[in-house]
């Protein structure tokens, strides 16, 4: 029983006495492989519908903004009771921790029942509404249906992999996301060009990898210390619905507007050079996220030492995990963003080798690599603000670079610029997130250099 249940030391000890680098490099390793291959799973669907036609890659790029919903809906769950179970974790409060553990895991459930059953019963008009053309429509409703089927299984999966990360278990994290993510790398080519499936196939793989992926989470949810999800620790309680809302809500705006913003990315794209400036900027947008993968899972395990150690009183080891994170991010980025600058054509060519798509994925794919760096800094300033309960900052930011900033520039950019201000709206929107983000840091930083640790 949870309420009776003391925390082992091991834990503890873990967290708040090893070395703040070396306890963010363990904690980030299995975090970045589960990003990086969750990243190519992501991408996979992309690659090889790339082989068949234009309007297959406009499809699943189309499909990508219902998928960027769910994904929304998941990590608010996730990350919001991960947040909070984490911080009580740190004070020692287990029965807290295990509800809203429990409740988080019961409500992604009930959203994602929700989601397929509306979805499918709107594909129709919700494919019309994401941007799909007469040419498109056919390959986007076979490709929504299957997915939106798996939105249970992609919710809850998102929940207990934060949940697990959240109390330093990032172990069974990856090896969750991996599970799934084999499999649909080794179904896509199988269903998409062996048995001729096409984009029906990229959805059965694409959902067969999140069940898997959903069951083996459960499996490791239950080994070691950690917090085992029961249904009589499920309490749609006010206070642990604020508190989910309240770490979950910055997840919510970055995924959720991530959704909006290629919605209308496709649909100005598309008015300016059809499905194949569609399908130029689906491949861009996969290729930034697989770099960006590597970025999230580091500050993915930045996470847990900042929501523990700031639950535990050590604001100094927060202080120091988010310096050692941005810095280092920052190098990486700059070292990928310079490989991708110089690559771009092919880059892009290896996803769909037709001119157009190239000619437009090439140079917003180089004007992205331009800010890619600063993504650093913005990604770890939200993680640190989300992570210590300061919902309202971490929201404002979260939805700065694809909401504040980016929906203003792909509707002026394009006005002024045509297809080019489309291609450098995000490299814009980076700039101005990154600009935002710096005092909001230097804001919670200073209060954490007025307050000594432990009090």
């Amino acid at each position: 029983m949870l309420t009776k249940k003391k925390e082992k030391p091991d834990r503890r000890e873990y967290l708040t006495k090893t070395p703040v680098p070396k306890l963010i490099t363990q904690l980030s390793i299995p975090t970045i492989i589960s990003m990086l291959v969750t990243g190519i799973y992501n991408s996979a669907d992309t690659y090889f519908v790339g082989k068949i036609s234009t309007e297959a890659t406009a499809a699943v790029g189309i499909v990508f903004s219902v998928m960027a919903m769910i994904q929304a809906m998941g990590f608010f769950c996730g990350h919001g009771s991960g947040n909070y179970l984490s911080r009580m974790l740190g004070s020692g409060n287990l029965k807290e921790a295990g509800e809203v553990a429990s409740t988080g895991f019961a409500l992604a459930i009930l959203l994602g029942c929700i989601a397929a059953a509306l979805g499918n019963l709107l594909a129709h008009p919700l494919a019309q509404l994401l941007g799909a053309s007469p040419a498109t429509m056919a390959d986007t409703l076979s490709y929504m249906r299957i997915v939106l089927i798996g939105a249970p299984f992609m919710m809850g999966q998102f929940v207990i992999n934060n949940q697990l990360r959240f109390q330093g278990s990032a172990m069974y994290a990856m090896v969750g996301l991996m599970s799934g993510a084999v499999v649909n790398i080794i179904l896509d080519p199988l269903l998409i060009l062996y048995f001729g499936l096409g984009t029906v196939g990229a959805a059965i793989a694409t959902v067969s990898g999140q069940i898997v992926s959903f069951f083996v989470l459960l499996a490791g949810s239950m080994q070691g210390e950690n917090i085992r999800l029961t249904i009589r620790n499920v309490h749609f309680s006010m206070h642990l619905l604020y508190e989910i809302v309240n770490g979950g809500a910055p997840s919510l705006f970055r995924q959720g507007l991530a959704a909006v913003a290629t919605l209308v990315l496709n649909h100005t794209a598309g008015s300016m050079g059809g499905d194949a400036a569609i399908a130029g900027m689906s491949v861009t947008t996969r290729i930034l996220m697989l770099m960006a993968c590597v970025m999230i899972g580091f500050g993915q395990g930045f996470q847990p030492v900042c929501s523990y150690n700031y639950g535990a009183g050590l604001k100094s080891r927060v202080k120091e995990g988010y310096f050692f994170c941005a810095k280092y991010g920052f190098v990486f980025l700059t070292v990928l963003a310079t490989v991708c600058f110089i690559f771009a054509p092919s880059v892009v060519g290896w996803f769909r080798n037709d001119p157009l798509v190239i000619a437009t994925g090439s140079i917003a794919l180089r004007a992205q690599c331009i800010t890619l760096p600063l993504l650093s800094v913005t990604t770890m300033t939200n993680m640190m603000l989300q992570s210590t309960g300061k919902g309202v900052k971490a929201s404002i930011l979260a939805s700065a670079r694809n909401g504040i900033f980016f929906l203003p520039a792909i509707l002026i950019l394009p006005h002024l610029f045509g297809l080019f201000g489309v291609q450098i709206a995000q490299a814009v929107a980076d700039v101005l997130s990154v600009a935002l983000a710096i005092p909001l840091a230097a804001s919670e930083l200073r209060l954490m250099e007025d307050t000594a640790d432990g009090i």
